[in-house]
């Protein structure tokens, strides 16, 4: 009966049974290829808008070095330009500090500790997804401390010109640069504030 048995397989049922027991890698590689798309699909939704980022601290960095340009070359340093009256003028300003001109005659330091804040930017925003909010916030960060980076390196200073206030009352002089910086600064702190704002174009629950 036993030798019946057997003899009922056809060549076939026995070849295909023998190559599976001696190449079991096969039978992985299939199981294998049908889990790879959907871990690419789940790594793509994790990858951040490097686009909007580096895009918009592209522009940020452009508009900023041009805005400098146009004023160095049409304003004299101490030179006031009204704009809207009294209210917002254009005064050619070397700062050697910081944001709003703080903490002056450190362009040096400031510049080495820029490069060490650009870095950082980058390493952050690979971190935070797919949050379009969170991209568009880095960008902003980026161009602003880009533009300011690239005056102290090439200058020895940064270029403010932006001067509002009402009379004697005045803000600190600043330009392109410094306005992104504090527009990411405002948005980073109301993601804090509200965390539903840092999940605004975020992918990753996409079907």
């Amino acid at each position: 009966m036993d030798q019946a048995g057997r003899s009922s397989e056809t060549p076939t049922e026995m070849s295909a049974a023998t190559d599976a027991t001696e190449n079991p890698t096969e039978m992985t590689a299939v199981t294998d290829t049908t889990e790879t798309p959907t871990a690419a699909i789940a790594a793509t939704r994790r990858t951040p808008h490097w686009a909007v980022f580096l895009g918009l601290a592209g522009l940020i960095v452009v508009f900023d070095q041009l805005t400098k340009a146009w004023l160095v070359s049409n304003v004299t340093p101490g030179e006031v330009v009204d704009v809207v009256g009294d209210f917002v003028r254009l005064v050619f300003n070397k700062n050697s500090g910081a944001l709003f001109g703080m903490f002056r005659d450190n362009a040096v330091l400031f510049g080495i500790v820029s490069l060490g804040v650009v870095g950082l930017i980058v390493a952050y925003h690979a971190r935070v997804g797919r949050s379009l909010y969170l991209s568009l916030a880095l960008g902003f960060l980026l161009g602003g401390a880009l533009g300011n980076l690239i005056d102290r390196l090439r200058l020895g200073y940064v270029v403010d010109f932006v001067d509002m206030g009402i009379g004697d009352f005045r803000w600190y002089t600043f330009n392109v640069a410094d306005a992104a910086i504090s527009t990411a600064i405002v948005m980073l702190v109301g993601a804090a504030i509200i965390p539903s704002l840092a999940r605004l174009g975020d992918r990753r629950s996409d079907g």
